[in-house]
């Protein structure tokens, strides 16, 4: 048995959900999508709810979600998997475009370009016309579609959007788990695969549009995972991630490093 299941994890974002569930029901391919709640009982308590997780003392469990989600849908027989974000909306051709890429390059972790959308029309977004509005993140590799990128630096992947096959999936073990809430899971995970002899790739085909949501910049409501996050990846790899955010906080004196050069939250107090 074999298929593409698109794994979604959730935390109260049910209209991006709803807008991005629309979107992959009309794929060009078939599809089951596998949503993973996290400490969010009216989610969970849909029929079409895959799982839940509860939160974890210290944040969202994004690592165990996406691991909870992947581990539901090699169960049910998928042999590609697909991670989207809950703010993605799927290109017709995403779902298929993975597909066909990761079945004939099962040894590469493949992502797609994304396109930062602008604030909604008063009306919503038109998910019909969508490709209109494309316009990839400039920060990342974007093929055209037809086109593939391999040996991509694993330091600009995300896991916005990304596919593996099953196997590919099994040799990386997974997101690590020490990390809770937000930041530098994806990052360890592509070092991760590297170490187990994937490659990284990018494929123009596979092409998503983030909806729009106010941010702060740096994220400053992020800080102390951020910085908890940064030194368990420093403590794994030797080296931080993150320094733009880790810097930004920096200069507005939230952060400081000590004698050692980890990184440490200041005392509000």
């Amino acid at each position: 048995m074999s298929g593409t299941a698109v794994v979604t994890v959730v935390h109260r974002r049910h209209e991006h959900l709803s807008r991005q569930r629309a979107t992959l029901a009309g794929s060009s391919a078939a599809v089951d999508h596998v949503v993973v709640a996290m400490d969010d009982p009216e989610l969970a308590a849909q029929d079409w709810c895959t799982a839940s997780l509860p939160r974890h003392s210290q944040g969202l469990p994004l690592a165990a979600a996406r691991n909870r989600g992947a581990e539901v849908a090699l169960d049910r027989g998928s042999d590609v998997l697909v991670f989207l974000d809950v703010d993605c909306l799927a290109d017709p051709l995403l779902v298929e475009a993975y597909a066909d890429v990761v079945r004939d390059e099962p040894a590469t972790i493949w992502s797609g370009p994304v396109t930062y959308l602008e604030p909604p029309p008063a009306d919503g977004y038109d998910l019909s016309a969508l490709a209109g509005l494309d316009s990839p993140h400039p920060a990342r590799p974007a093929p055209a579609r037809g086109e593939r990128l391999d040996g991509a630096d694993p330091d600009l992947f995300w896991s916005l959007s990304f596919a593996c096959s099953a196997e590919a999936w099994r040799r990386t073990g997974g997101f690590c788990e020490d990390y809770v809430g937000y930041g530098g899971e994806d990052t360890d995970f592509a070092r991760i695969a590297v170490a187990a002899g994937l490659d990284l790739g990018w494929v123009g085909a596979a092409r998503a549009f983030h909806q729009w949501h106010p941010v702060s910049r740096p994220p400053t409501e992020h800080v102390d995972d951020i910085v908890r996050n940064a030194e368990i990846f420093r403590g794994r790899w030797g080296d931080s991630p993150m320094l733009g955010w880790l810097e930004a906080f920096e200069e507005r004196g939230l952060v400081g490093r000590d004698v050692d050069g980890r990184w440490q939250v200041v005392s509000r107090g």
